[in-house]
């Protein structure tokens, strides 16, 4: 799949969009001044001078509105009571999804070419007609047999504005091991190296994204 858009825009659902898969994320602690770009209209949570970083393999697919691959990693930030965030890299497989994305919120989506394999025991890759980008494993160590519910923000910068959608999810949370590598010369170079604080999985989600937060 090529990296940029085709002539004819695709069409994708209006907000929100209600998706549902499985997740496979980790948990990074990044020293203040290594993190990528952010937008100004926002302040990262630190502590002790490092900065929450999470990483997400997301696997969208029936019953949700979409089925595409993701991979995304996103910023904690200050804003008010709600846990937030803001996303500073993130591809898809899908040009449906770049559009709606960076078009509905001002999510800087990119193209890639994403493979997943597995669900619980879950391995993943990412890489674009450039370099790659990142490599994972994930190993579920179980967790409650019942959905959890959970509700935060995404905040992004739009037309030169901070615009904050609602997002909520549902799903069986597991707690995991995972062993990454990536690229050190890639747009996640920042995250070369590290070891995840923790890792976790979100399996058979139910997700809800969009509405001004």
């Amino acid at each position: 799949m090529g990296e940029g858009l085709n002539e004819a825009m695709p069409d994708y659902p209006p907000e929100p969009w209600n998706l549902a898969g499985d997740a496979h994320l980790s948990v990074w602690p990044v020293p203040h001044r290594r993190l990528p770009r952010l937008p100004a209209s926002v302040t990262p949570v630190t502590i002790g001078g490092r900065a929450v970083v999470v990483t997400a393999w997301i696997d969208y697919r029936p019953p949700g509105e979409m089925s595409y691959h993701e991979l995304l990693a996103t910023v904690a930030v200050r804003r008010g009571a709600r846990p937030t965030g803001t996303i500073t890299e993130i591809w898809v497989d899908s040009e449906a999804s770049l559009a709606g994305g960076r078009q509905l919120w001002g999510i800087p989506k990119e193209l890639a070419n994403l493979n997943f394999t597995g669900g619980s025991g879950f391995t993943g890759s990412a890489s674009t007609q450039r370099a790659w980008i990142a490599t994972a494993a994930f190993t579920s160590r179980g967790g409650p047999p019942v959905r959890v519910p959970a509700a935060f923000a995404i905040v992004q910068s739009m037309d030169g504005a901070p615009l904050a959608s609602r997002v909520a999810s549902r799903g069986r949370p597991r707690l995991a091991s995972a062993r990454w590598n990536i690229n050190p010369a890639g747009p996640l170079g920042y995250l070369a190296g590290r070891k995840p604080l923790l890792s976790a999985q979100l399996l058979d989600f139910r997700i809800r994204f969009g509405g001004r937060a």
